[in-house]
């Protein structure tokens, strides 16, 4: 059943705001913009876009025509008829970074102005791009006198140039908050889009706007710096990223995108090493490339600090392979930990299900007794001596069933280095 349609106030009528009202008025849905710049407001009236975006103009013209969309300069009359308030001014940057808040504050204290006495449930929906917290830290304390007003975040995904098709084909709509009423408010507004919209909370749904433009960014520098080594070696890039893009299981996919532990393993680590040397040698510089490594030992600081922070005298290690269903040591990020912890003078003990020092052999088991000559004091056959013993469980790999049940079972406190969410 379609659901029923919504008044909205549309805050700001720039690249967001204009292409979000006018969408919103194709759904059918009545829709007043808002902003303080009457020229804007004159445009849209008398049926033209603001500015030049393929396809608007048509749309403003259609919303106008059949009363669905207006404009005022007036954001108190808009705000009052709402049942949803769209913010959609602008945060633009200040030289040291930050988001500027300026146009966000104010917008937030004309709503909560407007909105004083009030007892009609509205939903303040900030599709403004602001950092997580945000919404809790300014935008609820101004409203917070207004039992009335929910807050949801549902930030845009359009791009300039191809705006009003990102919005009539999105590839991703979210909309998060605490009030599940609000949330399915703001979700409904989009009823008729080929899209199911990712409920989550207020801060997932900022912190998810600023994944997705980070990891455009990192494509981008990682497809120029292939392209850029590529041209060196008289490699015809586009050929290379062709392929590459083919596989859509382990390239492009969802593998590998999961908060975790650091990688390790003969191959990863390797090959990186030789990409930078090899292209420093030939006066190419990768900065994007050259900071992986760098990163991924970041990560595993933050581990090592995260265990150290324990107040756990013994800390039950499960893995030690550099991931699951291998015996494989080399350059494993848990021996490195391992190191770093009998360093500090950490009781340890591991478990990990497929190593047996004595069946190990060659550089595998050279690289683990020249890291930790006395690796084998610190391991354990059964899984059930190592969680009887410890204090603490550190799981430094994705446990499978039986042995997530097994660490269950022993009721002892689990830190979790691989995000399995198994024992939040």
């Amino acid at each position: 059943m379609e659901s029923p349609k919504q008044t909205v106030a549309v805050l700001g009528l720039g690249y967001v705001g204009c292409v979000t009202a006018a969408c919103l008025a194709e759904l059918k849905h009545t829709v007043i913009g808002v902003d303080r710049d009457a020229s804007k407001v004159k445009n849209i009236t008398e049926g033209r876009a603001p500015f030049y975006e393929p396809g608007l103009e048509a749309l403003v013209e259609s919303g106008v025509r059949t009363g669905c969309l207006r404009a005022t300069t007036s954001a108190g009359d808009a705000v009052r008829q709402a049942d949803v308030v769209m913010v959609c001014v602008g945060t633009p940057s200040e030289r040291n970074g930050n988001l500027g808040l300026d146009q966000l504050k104010r917008a937030v204290e004309e709503i909560a102005a407007s909105l004083a006495g009030g007892s009609k449930p509205v939903t303040v929906a900030i599709r403004s791009t602001v950092f997580p917290g945000t919404c809790e830290e300014v935008v609820l304390p101004a409203l917070a006198r207004l039992p009335q007003v929910s807050v949801v975040s549902n930030p845009e995904f359009l791009r300039e140039g191809s705006a009003v098709r990102d919005f009539r084909e999105p590839s991703l709509v979210v909309v998060g908050g605490s009030d599940p009423r609000a949330v399915r408010a703001v979700a409904a507004l989009y009823d008729g889009l080929d899209a199911e919209a990712r409920l989550v909370s207020l801060r997932t749904a900022e912190m998810i706007k600023y994944a997705c433009n980070a990891f455009h960014a990192v494509k981008i520098s990682f497809a120029n710096e292939v392209g850029a080594l590529s041209a060196k070696l008289s490699i015809n890039a586009r050929e290379v990223m062709t392929t590459l893009c083919h596989d859509t299981r382990l390239n492009i996919s969802a593998a590998y995108l999961k908060p975790g532990f650091a990688f390790g393993g003969s191959c990863l680590p390797k090959d990186l090493r030789a990409l930078t040397y090899r292209s420093a040698r030939l006066d190419v510089k990768l900065p994007f490339l050259e900071s992986v490594l760098p990163a991924n030992q970041a990560h595993l600081n933050r581990a090592i600090q995260d265990i150290l922070d324990l107040r756990a005298k013994r800390l039950g290690v499960i893995g030690l392979a550099f991931k699951e269903n291998t015996d494989d040591l080399r350059e494993s990020p848990v021996v490195s930990l391992l190191e770093q912890l009998i360093g500090k003078g950490r009781d340890v003990r591991v478990y990990d299900p497929h190593i047996r020092l004595d069946a190990i052999y060659g550089t595998n088991r050279d690289f683990i007794l020249t890291a930790i000559p006395h690796i084998g004091r610190l391991l354990e056959s059964k899984v059930e001596s190592v969680l009887e013993w410890a204090d603490h469980v550190v799981l430094a790999q994705p446990p499978s069933a039986e042995l997530a049940q097994a660490i269950r079972g022993s009721q002892r406190p689990v830190l979790d280095l691989v995000g399995s969410g198994l024992f939040a």
